[in-house]
């Protein structure tokens, strides 16, 4: 049985196998050498070791990164690596691939699949990204109209039009939904799959923001061919496979681990203590209140990541993304009107097509902004509302009159 002695173990031996360089001294420096310092190949090297040790992700199973051990044990892996000032795997550049697509192919994949994918996945090798929304089907994603049409030959023949996909200017693999039967109801007609971002029929179209950067995208698909062997899951069960996806996405959304007065409310309180000649009574209060509302949402994050110990995410990860939206646009707006005249500036409006989002190391103005767009990614908060009151509360689901009837024969 794994404990944290055993990974404490591992990582030393992790850590003795794969050393940083040292640097020499400069030519005009006698002294002694420089500091260690990863290069990208000592860095890539490492990644792939770290995996193959099974200290990737420890929850995982033995050979896929991990080594079946508890998944609160993961925390004294990361605790003795960043101790040791060993590289990540840079995690805000390929979140999608570790918080959407691994779970998804961990649990629906075949074994080929899992081999092919995971490891370059973890190390950052290969980006991932989402292809699920439509024009037409957001918030009602079941709706989709993306088709995917078998030929002679067994694959798949993708036509159709998705859009707000993160990081599809980088990623190298997308998890797609496509409808692959239009003749029974919309839910029941959807399968998924892995599609080749360097297909020749994908194109990726930057979508500018309110923040005037373009980390979002439109993606058209035009004859792109996908293998059978790249389906996860049962022809017209993707939906079913989809839902992992999308409760794993709300949780690494709204139930990151963050420290105590950590991010946004974090950089607010900083500010408050920074510029006492902007403090007011007022705002004093709200943001005592909102310093509250944080810290229980992190205590909260903190349970929920203990109970997905004991099985995949369920609900609750929908609870915890609408207080993470919430949050974030209150703080932002807090902070904007706290620092007055200030908080309006914005450092750069130019068109760019940034790797992530930064809701720390940016100014005001830009915070503001981009938690715009919280309440509307990984599910709109209106819709996550009722997942909790149905699938939590237990309450009544609203009417709907669409569930019995052939997606061809829904009105569009």
């Amino acid at each position: 049985m794994t404990d944290a002695d055993d990974l404490r173990r591992r990582t030393a031996e992790l850590l003795a196998a794969h050393p940083p360089t040292r640097l020499p001294p400069p030519p005009s420096d006698e002294g002694p050498a420089g500091p260690h310092r990863w290069s990208a190949t000592e860095r890539l090297e490492f990644l792939r070791a770290r995996f193959d040790a099974g200290l990737a992700w420890v929850h995982f199973p033995e050979g896929l990164g991990g080594l079946d051990a508890p998944r609160s044990l993961q925390a004294v892996v990361d605790a003795e690596l960043e101790a040791a000032g060993a590289p990540d795997n840079d995690p805000g550049r390929i979140g999608i691939g570790l918080g959407m697509a691994a779970p998804t192919i961990l649990r629906f994949g075949t074994d080929e699949q899992k081999q092919r994918f995971l490891r370059p996945l973890w190390t950052g090798e290969e980006v991932w990204c989402q292809l699920f929304s439509e024009p037409g089907a957001g918030s009602d994603l079941a709706a989709l109209a993306t088709r995917a049409v078998p030929d002679s030959g067994g694959d798949w023949i993708v036509d159709g039009q998705k859009v707000w996909t993160s990081s599809a200017h980088l990623a190298r693999w997308a998890i797609l939904i496509a409808r692959t039967d239009p003749d029974v109801p919309k839910h029941r007609g959807i399968s998924y799959f892995v599609c080749d971002m360097t297909d020749p029929g994908v194109e990726v179209r930057p979508l500018r923001q309110i923040t005037g950067e373009a980390e979002f995208n439109e993606v058209f698909l035009t004859g792109v061919r996908i293998p059978d062997a790249h389906r996860l899951g049962a022809v017209g069960e993707g939906w079913k496979v989809a839902q992992t996806t999308l409760m794993n996405e709300r949780v690494a959304i709204g139930g990151a681990r963050i420290p105590r007065e950590g991010g946004m409310i974090g950089v607010a309180a900083a500010g408050w203590r920074a510029r006492p000649e902007l403090r007011t009574h007022d705002l004093h209060q709200r943001l005592l209140k909102l310093w509250v509302d944080a810290e229980v949402a992190r205590l909260t994050g903190e349970r929920l990541r203990q109970q997905l110990t004991k099985g995949q995410p369920g609900p609750e990860g929908s609870g915890m993304k609408l207080a993470f939206a919430r949050l974030a646009q209150e703080i932002s707006g807090w902070e904007v009107e706290f620092l007055a005249e200030d908080g309006l500036t914005y450092d750069d409006w130019t068109m760019r097509r940034p790797d992530g989002v930064d809701f720390t190391g940016r100014e005001a103005g830009y915070r503001y902004l981009r938690a715009k767009g919280n309440s509307i990614e990984g599910g709109t908060s209106e819709v996550l509302l009722n997942i909790v009151a149905e699938r939590v509360l237990g309450l009544p689901p609203e009417p709907r009159t669409d569930k019995d009837v052939a997606w061809k024969d829904l009105p569009r």
